[in-house]
């Protein structure tokens, strides 16, 4: 159930459906090198996903990558009262009643790991969409800010995303797009992802990218 992309660093991929469209969801568990798993987005809890992230470690952060993937936090934050909750300021005013133990913020020092690095990407307030790197895998953590979507079961989803232009490549969504309310902000937040260490680009809607993630992300964020 859960696939390793490195010793490090697994992932969970599950159905997904929003507005009659199968986008696919994506739950990335990272080991931590002090013992524990941070799960990046976490997908619906059942008795087969909990038993097994049970089985590679213990629970100890839930993160909350930006203010839209939150469905399922509340379910993990009970099964595990122990782990810390980590998401945007803006999804303790979008779901009051969730424990959000800690705030994000690309000022922090993330805490969990010194493996783990994050940045707001600043621009798009109503997504406040945290991006992560995880450097002992050089790997990126994309949750809405790109899909990479290849192979499109419906209709529907193969339409949105060829009118988007990203039918088969990482990129935004017009959706995304459109959200965006300072694109000067965000293409510093860009130029300085692009600063990273990384190859492998793991974004929540799509297909992972093995190689060449940062010049995907730079053909993909270009139109800033």
């Amino acid at each position: 159930m859960l696939r390793p992309l490195s010793d490090d660093l697994l992932v969970l991929d599950v159905p997904f459906r929003l507005a009659g469209m199968d986008l696919g969801g994506r739950m990335t568990v990272v080991r931590l090198p002090e013992g524990g798993l941070w799960l990046h987005s976490p997908v619906k809890l059942d008795a087969a996903v909990r038993s097994a992230v049970d089985a590679v470690g213990p629970v100890r952060f839930l993160v909350a990558p930006n203010t839209m993937h939150h469905l399922w936090l509340g379910d993990w934050a009970a099964a595990y009262p122990s782990a810390k909750v980590l998401a945007p300021a803006g999804l303790r005013k979008k779901r009051p009643e969730l424990r959000i133990d800690v705030e994000l913020s690309d000022m922090m020092d993330v805490g969990q790991s010194p493996t783990l690095e994050l940045l707001l990407a600043h621009g798009i307030p109503k997504l406040e969409e945290f991006v992560f790197l995880h450097r002992p895998s050089r790997t990126l953590l994309l949750t809405d800010l790109a899909f990479n979507i290849h192979d499109a079961s419906s209709w529907l989803l193969r339409t949105y995303l060829k009118w988007s232009g990203v039918y088969g490549r990482l990129g935004p969504t017009k959706l995304e797009k459109a959200l965006v309310r300072d694109r000067a902000a965000l293409r510093a937040w860009r130029d300085r992802v692009l600063q990273w260490d990384f190859e492998r680009v793991v974004p929540c809607h799509g297909q992972v990218l093995e190689r060449g993630g940062r010049e995907a992300m730079r053909d993909a964020f270009a139109w800033l």
